[in-house]
């Protein structure tokens, strides 16, 4: 047992010192030295990292106050609502590769019977104590073991693999550079009858795999994950942009549509993440009837206002060249007190057109930065609230 483990334990055996650190009114470091009297340094360390990583974990999860985390394990975790959408898959008896603190084992336990796989002893009893918190113990195991060295029961399975693996415990976003293996995962897709592989939606995954469906998830607005589905879980050759928490859903052949072409209509809408990292633009353009303002822009135009959780939209209020002096010019006649700047592919400084901007209104604006039919222009826009 090593020395994690131990302090593990411990804790685990004195929830008082976390009602002592709760209730505390004193300054951090007379706490601390206060803990010290009655309780070991490391178990101190320990107490305190745990009670702030919960705090920082309520972002999310929802029992974040109970759970047992650590840094890492917090910071690679599968946010609460993202893990319950994949689980909605998976049915009977599901092996759980690289648990973790068991975010996604949790998930799938609350319908589903789990057995986690995880090589370092505290993650496992964390997983195990997070499915107590989450009441699914009793469909949840774990074993600590090395994935690459399992033997696979068969059923469905489901891999977090780590992608902590270079120097310094910095992220690669290269499936190469994961553990397990891209040929571990490979096998594990040919001897299990079907899963899901979670990878970071900026890593290399594009013609990694074959036969299998891609979903891109995004979460309030920020791409999330990518989904590798394989065998009797996918849909093979098609790609899917899942938007959460609203649950829309967007799957198709990326090369199947094509997205007219049009001016700054009334409205322009900046698509979510997920849509783009999917390739779908031109799939939601066509069912929204929405149009592309250039076919090397992701951004989406039209004259009447458009609701889905696939595109934030924008009220056009002004469309200029993308000129330092017009733009200094019609900001220091306008109302504006704050702006947001956006772009997507016109190289700009952010802060340095902020900087130059006039803005001693109170409304709030948006300048957007994109290319329209192949010019660069510069659009003037009122932020358009209407999905919840």
């Amino acid at each position: 047992m090593n020395e994690e483990t131990e302090l593990l334990l411990q804790l685990r055996q004195m929830p008082e010192i976390f009602e002592l650190i709760e209730t505390a009114s004193e300054s951090e470091l007379v706490l601390q030295n206060r803990l010290r009297q009655e309780y070991s340094d490391g178990l101190v360390r320990a107490a305190l990292s745990l009670v702030e990583l919960r705090k920082r974990g309520q972002k999310k999860f929802s029992r974040a106050d109970s759970m047992w985390l650590d840094r890492r394990g917090l910071e690679q975790a599968t946010p609460e609502a993202v893990a319950i959408h994949k689980a909605k898959r998976f049915s009977g008896r599901v092996s759980d590769y690289c648990t973790g603190i068991g975010a996604d084992a949790v998930a799938l336990a609350a319908h589903c019977d789990v057995t986690g796989a995880d090589i370092n002893p505290a993650a496992c009893l964390r997983a195990k104590w997070n499915a107590e918190v989450y009441g699914v113990d009793s469909r949840f195991d774990i074993v600590c073991a090395d994935v690459e060295r399992l033997t696979s029961p068969g059923g469905l399975v489901h891999v977090d693999p780590d992608r902590r693996t270079g120097r310094a415990g910095s992220r690669s976003l290269r499936i190469e550079d994961s553990v397990p293996s891209l040929d571990t995962l490979k096998r594990i897709m040919r001897e299990f009858e079907g899963g899901a592989i979670k990878l970071s939606p900026a890593s290399n995954f594009v013609g990694k795999f074959q036969d299998v469906e891609i979903e891109l998830v995004s979460l309030a607005g920020e791409a999330k994950e990518a989904t590798i589905w394989f065998g009797s879980l996918a849909t093979p050759g098609l790609w899917r942009a899942t938007a959460l928490p609203a649950d829309e859903t967007l799957a198709g052949d990326p090369l199947s549509a094509y997205a007219d072409m049009s001016a700054v209509g009334r409205y322009v809408y900046d698509p979510n993440p997920a849509i783009v990292r999917a390739g779908l633009i031109d799939l939601l353009s066509s069912q929204t009837e929405l149009a592309r303002l250039d076919d090397a822009e992701e951004y989406l135009t039209s004259d009447q206002l458009v609701n889905s959780a696939f595109v934030q939209p924008f009220e056009v209020l002004a469309e200029l060249p993308n000129n330092d002096r017009t733009i200094r010019k019609f900001f220091r006649d306008a109302n504006f007190g704050q702006v947001e700047i956006k772009c997507r592919h016109i190289p700009i400084q952010v802060e340095t057109v902020r900087r130059k901007l006039q803005l001693d209104g109170d409304a709030a604006g948006v300048l957007i930065f994109a290319r329209v039919a192949g010019k660069a222009r510069a659009i003037v826009c009122r932020r358009v609230t209407l999905f919840d």
